[in-house]
């Protein structure tokens, strides 16, 4: 399929922007179905102030924190849920081991 390069009005500032060749290459690789809504400005903008708010990356700095004492090395640490009584709770550390070995 042969694709032409596209004007698009971004539904965010009202700007017009160009999908290229190129980005509609992309995104059928991707399986992407739909045109993008945004510019690249906007596009980035928004993924930006998702990975400042964490969404992206770990767990946000707004999300509750439960401090809680490791059952393996005794270690102090903090995890984002709320542990239950019934089950271990461990640190990053001790956890990346535990689930090696399994």
């Amino acid at each position: 399929m042969d694709f032409v390069e596209k004007e698009l009005q971004c539904s965010e500032c009202g700007a017009t922007f160009a999908f290229t060749v190129e980005e509609q290459e992309f995104f059928k690789s991707r399986g992407y179905t739909n045109e993008p809504k945004r510019c690249p400005t906007c596009r980035e903008a928004r993924r930006a102030n998702r990975y400042d708010s964490g969404r992206g990356s770990g767990y946000s700095s707004r999300r509750e924190m439960y401090p809680v004492v490791c059952a393996q090395c005794g270690a102090e640490t903090q995890v984002p849920f709320q542990p239950r009584n019934d089950r271990p709770v461990y640190c990053s550390d001790c956890y990346r081991k535990i689930r090696l070995n399994r």
